[in-house]
């Protein structure tokens, strides 16, 4: 098993828990005189074990280890919601983080110390609480907390406790040693807080689980120098591949749709204040097993054969089945499976309809050498049919008259014509006339702006002579009149 640990939040306790255990205690007090009968081989085994047990339980008793333990509630005389969020915290933990689940759109949960202090999502100490809220839950990690009882003040979801949070990992089982490229795998993990499984359905809004794949930049394979490839995320929805929703159970699905080649599987684990990764051992995706070929015909008599060869280097060739589709130029979509045949190659009869572009998509289901089913996609393929030369073609003459005509003497007779210009030559002559349209344009401007420019450079230097000449003869006056 894959494990992602040590991840920095403590186990999942809950009233309930507490219940079934006064439960059991009640339930062996009342166990009949039947049990009396047991024989004295019998009492010592017992005997022997729960020596065994009192020993184990005086060692763990010996070395505490930090807790938060409930409050056992009365809820026939105790009917105020407030104190079913009681808990204590030991005093050795120096961190710990909580996570109330509340109903979707209340505003925050208020923690309550033991001395009577809140701590409040706007109202903390930023060194030693930091707080994450989100429309369903709160979560909150705190260093070096108060020791002793504590209280959570808020619309917390009814049948939902407290968690604590201390070593969230997932277990998967490890990826098959034989991937194929165009493979879709199935894997499933289960979440771990501490040593207890993470049961509760409301986890999966505050976790993320992804899976991403990373080139081992090895220059002996295809892919050296690949981006990192996002998979998939886990997911508990009851969806595609997951069989159960809520079930405690993530399932991942992915396609490996990119190159073949040596790669690094990564798994992430997201929480809002935290994440770890594990990468695991490099892994080798394999190239896709199946090849297709085309032998094609112009024939309208004869079918096309579509050739399957099959690698057997990884794969069983006779458990090989295939099931795909062929679409003809006309869009015309034809089914077809392949379920019996043995050996490394198959042969598929596909119909003459018509000259044109055929494409061919493909899934393969079988068994690796070591036994694993697998289903693949196999990549899309296309062939092209030319026409027959000398097949009559309809087409209508220069005195308007249908006449049957070879494909040689359309070709001859489009020979003798002017070739025509092609849709981007056509747009490429048109690019270039608008260019001289505009460069004319800019040139008729720059004329126009020289001349009006010139125009008020003119009337600027009339206006300054005018301007000399008028106070010249004031000067003058001024000058005559004083004699």
């Amino acid at each position: 098993m894959v494990k992602i640990s040590r991840l920095l939040v403590v186990g999942a306790l809950s009233l309930s828990s507490l219940a079934h255990i006064s439960q059991a205690v009640e339930q062996q007090e009342e166990t009949s005189p039947q049990s009396n009968t047991m024989t004295m081989a019998g009492n010592k085994a017992m005997a022997n074990n729960m020596s065994m047990d009192a020993s184990k339980d005086k060692a763990m008793a010996q070395k505490p280890s930090p807790k938060i333990d409930y409050y056992d509630v009365d809820n026939v005389t105790n009917q105020i919601p407030y104190f079913d969020n009681r808990f204590r915290i030991d005093a050795q933990l120096d961190e710990v983080t909580l996570l109330f689940y509340r109903k979707m759109g209340s505003p925050p949960i208020i923690l309550v110390r033991p001395d009577g202090s809140k701590v409040k999502v706007n109202q903390h100490d930023k060194e030693s609480v930091e707080w994450y809220d989100d429309r369903t839950f709160d979560m909150i990690k705190m260093k070096r907390p108060m020791p002793g009882p504590w209280q959570a003040i808020g619309q917390i979801q009814p049948g939902s406790h407290i968690m604590v949070m201390s070593e969230v990992r997932l277990e998967v089982a490890p990826l098959p040693n034989i991937m194929l490229s165009g493979e879709t795998i199935k894997m499933t993990g289960k979440l771990f807080n501490g040593e207890l499984a993470i049961d509760n359905p409301s986890f999966k809004d505050v976790v993320r689980l992804d899976v991403d794949f990373y080139s081992t930049n090895n220059s002996a394979y295809n892919n050296f120098g690949a981006e990192p490839v996002k998979l998939t995320s886990f997911r508990d929805d009851g969806r595609n591949l997951d069989e159960y929703a809520d079930d405690g159970i993530f399932t991942g699905e992915f396609e490996l749709n990119f190159s073949p080649g040596e790669w690094i599987p990564l798994y992430l684990i997201k929480l809002p204040m935290a994440s770890r990764e594990l990468r695991q051992q490099p892994i080798i995706v394999h190239n896709n097993p199946i090849t297709l070929t085309a032998e094609t015909t112009m024939d309208s008599q004869s079918k096309h054969l579509l050739n399957i060869a099959i690698d057997d280097t990884h794969v069983d060739p006779d458990s090989m089945v295939f099931q795909g589709k062929v679409t003809f130029p006309d869009k015309q979509v034809e089914a077809f499976s392949i379920m019996e045949g043995q050996g490394s190659e198959r042969i598929h009869e596909i119909s003459y309809t018509e000259p044109g572009v055929h494409r061919v998509k493909i899934s393969a289901f079988g068994e690796t050498r070591n036994g694993r089913e697998f289903r693949l996609v196999v990549p899309d393929f296309s062939f092209n049919v030319d026409r027959d030369p000398n097949e009559l073609v309809a087409t209508v003459n220069e005195n308007g008259e249908i006449v049957q005509v070879s494909q040689e003497e359309i070709d001859q007779l489009a020979g003798n014509e002017e070739p025509k210009l092609s849709i981007e030559e056509e747009l490429e002559l048109l690019k270039e006339e608008q260019a001289a349209i505009k460069a004319a344009e800019e040139k008729e401007t720059l004329l126009f702006i020289g001349i009006g420019n010139g125009i008020i450079l003119v009337i600027a230097a009339l206006g300054y002579g005018i301007f000399l000449f008028l106070r010249k003869r004031k000067t003058k006056q001024a000058a005559e009149k004083s004699e």
